[in-house]
């Protein structure tokens, strides 16, 4: 007993030391993309993104670029540009960059990986959108295409058609509010998926051992170099793993750096990384959005995609004398997350601006509850989903909380 509450408090200390490390990233990213999803409209993205030219598809991936990294904002941006007329690979090639070439992601990857890991997800990123672009190609799937978009209505007109200027929107109280709004939206969206993920990774650190991974992932543990099948099969348990954990591309950082240090290989850890589009959520929605057999189509399409990318990098980097090596950094469940360093000052800095932004968003919030009096009276039912989810992060939380309390009475 006295073993498993060490470890409860230990598990506790861990998933807290992560988000301690990351939450300076996470919220210069989320000002970051504010600001820009403030600035740029979706009707002006969805003008350039008809067609399939190589223009199309470079602009579907410049703004997902500079938008939000959140998996489930990108499915329904993805969607309301699709069902508007950009072409179905400018969608595609949208929907991925939005995921995986944002700044935000890069940040959280840099302080949990290290920069071979950031290059490796910023090029892999591109070739995702290259290999899916190929992969349409030579399934040809347009009557599908047609028929889906037949089915989507219209999609309801841009709420910001007129964009402020960036100094209107920095040196007016009604942009400070502007810009409150977007980011608490942004951290609404995503804090249970970063709840969930931490604390799981907090668990695997603490309670799992490596002969679990040693199993799950094909000759990890070994000490001898992975053959081809074996770097192959642990590219293909990656998104295996990842579909069952089902957590968002944010909070599967921790759990991917665990895995790196437990020895498996870049393309394993990469393919873990690239799988968040997916996990069982995201395919739900897809079929919500588009039926059961597009969704199944862009599920294939992404598998097939990200597996061939995760090789291609693993032997690129390995061809280039790139590949990074665990042993040189220390497991990362082992540093000082703590310390008093230039993350710790930058927290500090992000909290105070956090605190501003809440504060503005707090005031447009009361402002808009002065004319708007019924929002509150059609709340839907949740969803057997929702409710799973709802009892995992109170698990979370109630786990967070007497881990905490047992780290401090040790």
């Amino acid at each position: 007993m006295d073993n498993f509450l060490a470890g409860w408090a230990e598990a506790a200390k861990i998933s807290l030391g992560f988000f301690w490390m990351a939450l300076w990233a996470f919220a210069l990213g989320y000002v970051i993309s504010s600001l820009i999803q403030l600035l740029v409209t979706r009707e002006k993205m969805q003008k350039v993104m008809q067609g399939g030219d190589p223009k199309s598809v470079s602009l579907g991936a410049f703004f997902g670029f500079i938008s939000s990294s959140c998996s489930f904002a990108a499915l329904a941006t993805t969607r309301a540009l699709f069902a508007k007329g950009a072409g179905f690979i400018p969608a595609m090639a949208f929907l991925l960059a939005s995921t995986n070439l944002v700044i935000e992601l890069g940040f959280v990857i840099a302080i949990f990986l290290g920069w071979q890991f950031v290059v490796a997800e910023y090029i892999g990123g591109v070739l995702l959108i290259l290999f899916v672009w190929l992969f349409v190609w030579l399934t040809r799937p347009q009557q599908l295409i047609k028929k889906v978009r037949d089915k989507l209505s219209s999609d309801s007109s841009d709420e910001n058609n007129n964009p402020p200027s960036f100094k209107s929107l920095i040196t007016s109280k009604s942009g400070w509010q502007k810009l409150g709004m977007k980011y608490v939206m942004e951290w609404q969206m995503i804090w249970k998926d970063v709840l969930i993920g931490f604390t799981v990774a907090g668990l695997i650190a603490s309670f799992v051992p490596n002969a679990f991974f040693e199993s799950l992932f094909v000759g990890t543990g070994s000490g001898e170099p992975l053959s081809f099948w074996q770097i192959l099969l642990q590219t293909l348990v990656g998104p295996l793993a990842a579909f069952f954990t089902f957590i968002g591309s944010m909070g599967n950082i921790p759990l991917a750096a665990l895995l790196f240090d437990k020895g498996v290989s870049f393309a394993g850890v990469m393919a873990f990384i690239f799988s968040d589009l997916v996990v069982y959520p995201v395919l739900r929605i897809n079929a919500r959005y588009y039926g059961w057999k597009m969704a199944f189509y862009i599920v294939g399409l992404l598998l097939a995609a990200l597996v061939v990318t995760s090789l291609t990098l693993h032997y690129g980097f390995s061809f280039a004398g790139m590949l990074p090596d665990t042993s040189s950094s220390g497991a990362i469940s082992e540093r000082d997350m703590f310390a008093f360093d230039y993350g710790f000052v930058l927290n500090l800095v992000f909290l105070t601006l956090s605190g501003v932004l809440i504060y503005f968003w707090r005031a447009a919030k009361q402002g808009n509850h002065h004319h708007h009096h019924d929002h509150g009276s059609s709340k839907s039912k949740r969803s057997l989903g929702e409710w799973v989810n709802l009892i995992l992060v109170g698990g979370c939380i109630l786990w967070l909380v007497i881990g905490g309390a047992l780290l401090v009475l040790r």
